[in-house]
């Protein structure tokens, strides 16, 4: 009895190790609604719609495992080899029979190596394909969602969606799917290799499988956790970073670069100890498996040893110096998988959480889309109607109460109201970046919601209050829409609202840069470069929103006749807060809490002495004001 002694105190330690994890396993599962890290996604259902992407690629994938199988071939032949030259060399030895061994072995290796390269070059081409259509899916996704739906969700949750995240999708389809199937294909391999060269110490082997299975699966629950947390810590910061990189400028101008750094290293902080959980889970699992190799190995030796020395057969097979180097090195290639798919297992933990959160995004309903029968307008006359029109932005607040005006084609219609009255909240319903909850908007008598939203956008042309500039050049930002158009028509649209008058002094021209949201350019020449791009394709229908509201004096009276001639080429909304601007409105609509208080035009309203009448006068004493102290 004393002889089996070693095992089982090798038992023993394995057993207090399992029971350690058990018990840790069982007290983290009670709280894993408090801590919040189970996925909401079961992991097969993330993987269909990941293979989803890798089905047009079968072909790819199919010669990728041909070239695994014969890549792998050199894991489950070498050690026979190697216990073969061993009883060669034990026995009558010949040279002649040790080179075609060692040629062998050479020529296995050779082959081998070959396929583990090519198939490597094949995953990585696949791979990026696959995650280059992911990433593309999910960006038109980004763009078909409505302003409410974009409105709720930071900018810089986005950005790890569409970076961050797929990267970590494209680690699995490169190298962790295949590395696994071929890790499962080796052990196979290693065990049958195994069971026809000794059965005896192939059973001691397996007697560490359910030690291997059980802290597998108990690791798969902490590393889930783990890699929840470094992904959410992750998203912070860049949410962070994206909203106060952008506002820098304000962050020095009040003096709170200490607050915000304070608020940056406590995110920092939190990101660094989701990792710090993350390497502590990798640090125990792994070193875990290494135990149960080394135990696995000593078992080897000594049974192994005692049954070479004893000259011990079981069922016929019988143990010799060869069999126990080739178990040696069989062992080695067993657990070696083992090992690896600790850190192949963190990865796809990894990839699956990438992955839900980047399915999260697509399972978002656009709130604003097509109908299933809606039209494609060539062109409209301009006619817009508001029908008793409700909106409202979050449940029963409404914004409009009832609404209902018309604007005949080619008429300028000027909306009037303090701020919150629904100014605007009229010119983002016309284009339908949100639907309405009741009544209808018609234009030439159609209704919007059934007419294509591309189609609806496309006779629309926008200037709004916040000119958005992209980084490129001039000619690209007012080429936003069109690109097939010449200089001259350029120049020519840029002459029509008065921006030649700073494009002509600019070095480059046309081709001048813009950086980053056009913050080379003052606030003027942003808003001139939106006119320019908005008359360039000749909208039927025109929306001004404050669009005057940042320009100065001198370049306001640069575009007032500017806009004089806009207002002849088809529909012009304005809202406004300078009532000068809107003064040859053919209508002028007042508004107050959601709800149309008096409309007419300049004179008819003035005449009235209501609402409009008392902002006018507000607005002239306060210029006279103005001019009286210069």
């Amino acid at each position: 009895m004393r002889e089996y002694y070693p095992l089982l105190l090798v038992g023993g330690i394995i057993g207090l190790f399992a029971t350690a994890f058990i018990i840790a396993y069982a007290t983290m599962k009670d709280k894993k609604t408090a801590i919040g890290f189970d996925r909401n996604m079961k992991d097969g259902e993330i993987m269909k719609r990941l293979l989803a992407y890798a089905r047009p690629y079968v072909g790819e994938f199919l010669l990728v495992g041909i070239v695994m199988l014969l890549s792998i071939a050199y894991s489950i032949l070498s050690p026979w080899l190697v216990g073969s030259i061993e009883e060669m060399i034990k026995s009558d030895f010949e040279m002649s029979e040790l080179i075609k061994y060692v040629l062998l072995y050479a020529a296995i290796l050779v082959v081998s190596l070959v396929c583990t390269y090519a198939q490597a070059m094949i995953l990585q081409k696949t791979g990026q394909k696959i995650i280059s259509k992911l990433r593309e899916d999910l960006f038109i996704h980004i763009e078909k969602l409505s302003h409410a739906q974009l409105n709720h969700i930071p900018v810089g949750k986005l950005v790890t969606r569409v970076t961050n995240d797929t990267n970590a999708i494209s680690r699995m389809f490169t190298n962790i799917i295949v590395t696994l199937v071929q890790n499962c294909f080796v052990i196979v391999g290693v065990l049958v290799a195994m069971l026809l060269l000794n059965l005896e110490l192939t059973l001691m082997v397996l007697c560490f499988v359910p030690f291997i299975i059980l802290f597998t699966l108990i690791f798969r629950k902490f590393s889930r956790r783990a890699y929840r947390r470094v992904k959410d810590g992750t998203t912070d910061i860049n949410t962070f970073l994206s909203e106060n990189l952008s506002g820098m400028k304000i962050t020095q101008i009040f003096n709170r670069e200490e607050r915000k750094m304070g608020e940056f290293n406590e995110k920092n902080n939190r990101l660094g100890k989701a990792k710090e959980q993350e390497i502590f889970v990798f640090g125990v699992f792994r070193p875990i498996v290494y135990m149960l190799y080394i135990s696995c190995t000593l078992c080897l030796l000594y049974l192994g040893g005692k049954g070479y020395i004893k000259d011990t057969s079981f069922m016929g097979q019988t143990i010799t110096s060869g069999v126990v180097v080739s178990f040696y090195m069989y062992i080695s290639k067993f657990f070696n998988p083992l090992q690896s798919l600790a850190e192949q297992f963190n990865w796809l933990q990894s990839a699956f959480a990438s992955a839900e959160k980047i399915f999260t995004i697509f399972d978002m309903d656009p709130e604003v889309k097509d109908s299933d029968n809606a039209l494609e307008l060539d062109h409209i006359e301009g006619n817009i109607e508001f029908r008793d029109v409700w909106f409202a932005y979050e449940k029963e607040n409404w914004v409009l109460k009832g609404v209902s005006f018309k604007v005949e084609a080619k008429q300028t219609v000027a909306f009037v109201g303090s701020t919150g009255s629904g100014k605007t909240t009229i010119l983002s319903l016309l284009c339908r970046n949100y639907d309405i909850q009741k009544g209808q908007i018609l234009v030439d008598g159609i209704d919007i919601r059934n007419i294509k939203i591309s189609s609806l956008r496309s006779h629309f042309g926008q200037m709004l209050q916040d000119v958005f500039l992209f980084s490129g050049t001039i000619r690209s930002n007012i080429l936003l829409r069109k690109e097939d158009v010449s200089d001259e028509e350029v120049m020519e649209a840029c002459k029509y609202v008065n921006a030649d008058s700073f494009i002509n002094k600019l070095k480059d021209g046309l081709d001048e840069e813009v950086r980053e949201r056009g913050n080379n350019f003052s606030a003027g020449q942003r808003q001139l470069l939106s006119f320019a791009r908005t008359i360039i394709h000749k909208p039927e229908v025109m929306i001004l929103d404050e669009a005057t509201a940042n320009i100065d004096t001198e370049t306001e009276l640069l575009i007032q006749d500017s806009l004089e001639k806009m207002m002849n080429i088809g529909t012009m909304l304005i809202v406004a807060h300078r009532l000068s601007t809107i003064q040859h409105a053919d209508n002028i609509i007042v508004l107050s809490h959601g709800e149309i208080i008096e409309q007419g035009n300049h004179f008819e309203l003035l005449a009235k002495k209501g609402r409009y009448y008392g902002l006018y006068m507000l607005q002239y004493h306060k210029e006279q004001l103005t001019k009286g102290k210069k």
